[in-house]
């Protein structure tokens, strides 16, 4: 029997009757507000070509690293997914039979974030009013990609229909950008950014990395294996960058080391680096003086940086040799920010024209060593909680760790980084009512007025994302 699909207007809101009447009031007057996604991995193809998305499983299940992770972790064949083989070799083409095998494990999700963020799109966009279950894929996928098929869900709709005013995609810095320059001759007046992502030229661990060099400097005409000709080459393409609209860079470096070497140094160790495989040291130390060399960077030319360290990527071999890198197989690890920043910190932490905002996967460091390097340094910004703590459990305590010591204007607002389109609304959803239900705690436990908890409430949620990222 088929289970009713209802969206509780309470959800997520406190239990206690006090809390949640306040928390309410907070969210009715920030919940219709433009959602800023100033860091995401969408594709910009969707918004340049704005063909209509193929089918249900396209959509929502084939570029989710979220769904086929779990799906995965129980035993399911990627492939059986449609998640594309980096050799080309056969998976699973048939978009309904991919969706029935969703739906049949659809219980995995019980509790999770993915859930929520499913059956919010189920409910709002769709207008879908059962649960899914294997008794209901078929009409699940027939409703969905009923609407598929019409205008109003291609990908420009949709981004009008959620009042996105600004959204972000992630590019390497190798990109042409063909996507993005389309966008801007279209017409069109949805503001769709990209942000740098200099890793695959940067990292010497990145696959290829001695061969992007090779292709840094086709496109920029500069020498890339002497050093001063590699950082202006760099320069030229974070240039090219911002005048396509680009307001940020991104780094995703395994660790927040960072160095300050002497340019003899720095050009010792770039030709040990560029010539023939790094050892693991020179790579650590290499990522670590590019952090700094950015920052310098940022500095001349103002655009945000973000640091999203912590990650060891790509940790089943045998995943990343199958389906290649973001297949749903990073691994959070323990990171250091206090001694890892401080050759960055000692030289640009008190300049205000950098912006520096950390992320972490290790929650042990918010109040241990984030908040409180956020609540000192002013070049330093506090991003949301990231990716595995992207869930209601993981922004409370978000708040909670870093709002006594780095209050909430060292924060940043939320971001969705999400390459699902429609996960865009519903993680903006989940984030505003767990501020407000912060927030709203605050306020009955008389530690702050109702009237600040609204300019709050607005300020996590618009002002200070539009700050922060220069939007």
């Amino acid at each position: 029997m088929a289970h009713p699909l209802k969206l509780n207007p309470d959800r997520l809101f406190p239990a206690d009757a006090d809390t949640r009447t306040v928390a309410r009031r907070l969210y009715a007057q920030i919940k219709s507000l433009p959602i800023i996604s100033p860091h995401g991995h969408t594709d910009p193809s969707w918004f340049a070509l704005n063909e209509p998305f193929a089918n249900p499983a396209e959509l929502l299940i084939t570029p989710d690293h979220y769904v086929f992770r779990m799906l995965h972790s129980q035993g399911m064949a990627m492939e059986d997914l449609g998640v594309p083989r980096a050799d080309g070799g056969p998976v699973e083409t048939d978009p309904r039979v991919i969706w029935r095998r969703f739906a049949e494990n659809y219980h995995l999700f019980r509790g999770t974030p993915s859930r929520m963020w499913h059956d919010w799109v189920y409910a709002e966009a769709f207008g879908i009013d059962v649960q899914l279950s294997v008794e209901t894929a078929d009409h699940y996928y027939d409703i969905i990609d009923a609407a598929l098929k019409t205008d109003a869900f291609r990908p420009r709709a949709l981004f009008d229909r959620y009042n996105i005013e600004v959204l972000t995609t992630t590019e390497s810095p190798l990109d042409t950008l063909e996507h993005h320059k389309a966008i801007a001759a279209s017409g069109w007046k949805g503001r769709v950014l990209t942000a740098y992502r200099p890793d695959p030229v940067l990292d010497p661990d990145y696959e290829g990395f001695r061969d992007n060099l090779k292709v840094l400097a086709e496109q920029t005409g500069r020498d890339t294996l002497s050093w001063d000709g590699y950082l202006q080459a760099l320069r030229d393409r974070r240039a090219f960058f911002i005048a396509m609209g680009a307001t940020s860079t991104d780094h995703g470096h395994p660790t927040a080391f960072t160095a300050d070497l002497s340019k003899g140094e720095a050009e010792a160790l770039f030709k040990r680096v560029s010539t023939a495989p790094a050892s693991a040291a020179d790579a650590e130390l290499f990522r670590g003086q590019m952090l700094t060399e950015m920052a310098a960077m940022s500095v001349e030319d103002g655009l945000v940086m973000q640091l999203h360290p912590g990650s060891f990527r790509n940790h089943s071999a045998t995943v990343f040799n199958r389906f290649g890198r973001d297949k749903g197989c990073d691994i959070p690890t323990q990171t250091d920010y206090v001694r890892a920043l401080k050759p960055l910190l000692d030289r640009f932490g008190s300049d205000t024209r950098l912006t520096l905002i950390l992320f972490t996967l290790d929650e042990t460091s918010y109040s241990r060593e984030l908040a409180p390097l956020a609540g000192h340094y002013p070049a330093l910004k506090l991003g949301p909680s990231w990716w595995f703590h992207d869930s209601p459990e993981g922004m409370r305590r978000f708040r909670e760790q870093v709002t006594e010591t780095a209050g909430f204007y060292n924060t940043v607002g939320f971001n969705d980084d999400t390459r699902a389109f429609l996960s865009i609304p519903a993680r903006h959803d989940v984030a505003r009512r767990m501020d407000c239900g912060f927030l709203a705690k605050l306020v009955v436990e008389h530690r702050m007025e109702e009237d600040e908890a609204h300019e709050l409430a607005h300020a996590l949620t618009y002002g200070l994302v539009k700050a922060a990222y220069k939007l």
